[in-house]
């Protein structure tokens, strides 16, 4: 395989921040027009809320599937195919109906899955040397992406005709962008030829376990904050609703920064060992404060919380599906290990949420589902250990 030139390295690195920029925005903006969606498609709560559960639930069972395809077509070609099947999906979205809306959200979990296997695969084979920076570069834009996308939604479907269906379907343009950058990327051939060689899912391997655990960890940390926090806040702490949506806010604005500064932290084995656990710890600790957030100083308390888990978390997903790239011998490896790692990582956070909901329901309180989360985020400190080692799975 021929390294790229630099004006193709450039090509490509645009590619996969536009696909970045479409990888959170057509999921994140679905929350903030729920109340409209559910009174056009005559939708109840329960189905509503699927819109956001469906596409975890397609994560997981997508990317297992993810190596089959990307050793039979390439992995830009798979990556190609996936940005064109995300468009697909948010055309059938703007289709009326609560039919075509629910199979085109699965359509784009599905198309999201595809990419969030293969665009670190891509990363470590093309820019192996800047790894951490690069992956927290896209993890970042993506991240943003998702911010504008949901602060943007609400006034975009009051002024586009078609209302919020028109709103949600815009986020599918990035999507489309990046797909006509990578297909001359396909003729030059720079990463990702079809071998017809696919590497078989470690299952036997205890390193891959630890990667794919600390995935899972992170994940089901990650989106069970991100679907209750603002509940927990008000119920917990006091704060109104606008205050608490803010803190939502506060949480991934901390994760942003953090994808920044981990590449200046993680340097060597050593240092990407040590923020692996340290991200968990900064986790757990977020956790532990919540749950002592009581009293006078509740808001304080929370707020130190929020910032301290938003850290934690935005290292650790960077950390996390960067060990899902370096752990690995090869790209065929990195492509098994993926696609190991996120399909048990994102049926772990597909579960979160809802086990957290049912715990609170059940016992009246929001302690024991802040303890499961505190136990998730101590389970992740003890993998990252494993996961950050020095050392690559072996596939065969």
């Amino acid at each position: 395989m021929n390294a790229p030139s630099r004006r193709a390295s450039a090509v490509l690195l645009a590619a996969v921040l536009l696909t970045a920029c479409s990888m959170r925005s057509p999921l994140t903006g679905v929350g903030s027009v729920l109340p409209a969606v559910s009174a056009d498609t005559a939708l109840g709560t329960t189905a509503a809320g699927s819109l956001t559960s469906l596409p975890l639930i397609a994560f997981a069972v997508a990317s297992g599937a993810v190596p089959r395809a990307a050793g039979r077509l390439g992995v830009q070609p798979t990556v190609v195919a996936a940005l064109l099947l995300l468009v697909a999906g948010a055309a059938l979205r703007w289709v009326p109906g609560a039919a075509p809306l629910l199979a085109g959200t699965a359509l784009i979990g599905v198309a999201i899955a595809v990419t969030n296997v293969l665009l670190p695969v891509v990363v470590r084979t093309c820019f192996g040397a800047h790894l951490a920076l690069v992956t927290s570069g896209y993890l970042v834009v993506m991240q943003l992406a998702g911010g504008v996308a949901s602060g943007t939604v609400v006034p975009l479907s009051g002024q586009l005709p078609g209302g919020w269906r028109t709103a949600l379907a815009v986020w599918a343009l990035p999507a489309l962008a990046a797909a006509a950058l990578w297909v001359p990327l396909l003729r030059a051939r720079p990463v990702g030829a079809a071998t017809g060689r696919r590497a078989p899912a470690p299952w036997r391997s205890p390193l891959a376990w630890a990667v794919t655990a600390n995935m899972g960890a992170q994940s089901l940390v990650f989106f069970c904050l991100l679907t209750w926090l603002p509940t927990l806040l008000r119920e917990r702490v006091g704060l109104g609703a606008v205050a608490a949506g803010w803190q939502l806010t506060l949480l991934q604005a901390a994760g942003v920064t953090a994808s920044l500064v981990v590449p200046v932290l993680a340097r060597g084995p050593r240092g990407t060992r040590r923020t692996m656990v340290g991200a968990a710890v900064a986790e757990l600790s977020g956790v532990v404060l919540l749950l002592t957030a009581t009293g006078g100083a509740a808001a304080v308390l929370a707020t130190a919380g929020v910032v301290l888990a938003g850290l934690g978390g935005g290292a650790a997903l960077v950390l996390a599906l960067a060990a899902t790239a370096s752990r690995a011998a090869d790209a065929s490896g990195a492509v098994a290990l993926s696609g190991m790692a996120q399909s048990v990582g994102y049926l772990l956070a597909a579960a979160g949420p809802v086990l957290v909901g049912a715990l609170q329901v059940a016992t009246g309180s929001w302690t024991v589902p802040l303890l499961l989360v505190a136990a998730a985020a101590a389970g992740q400190a003890v993998v990252a250990r494993r996961a950050g080692a020095d050392e690559v799975v072996r596939t065969a």
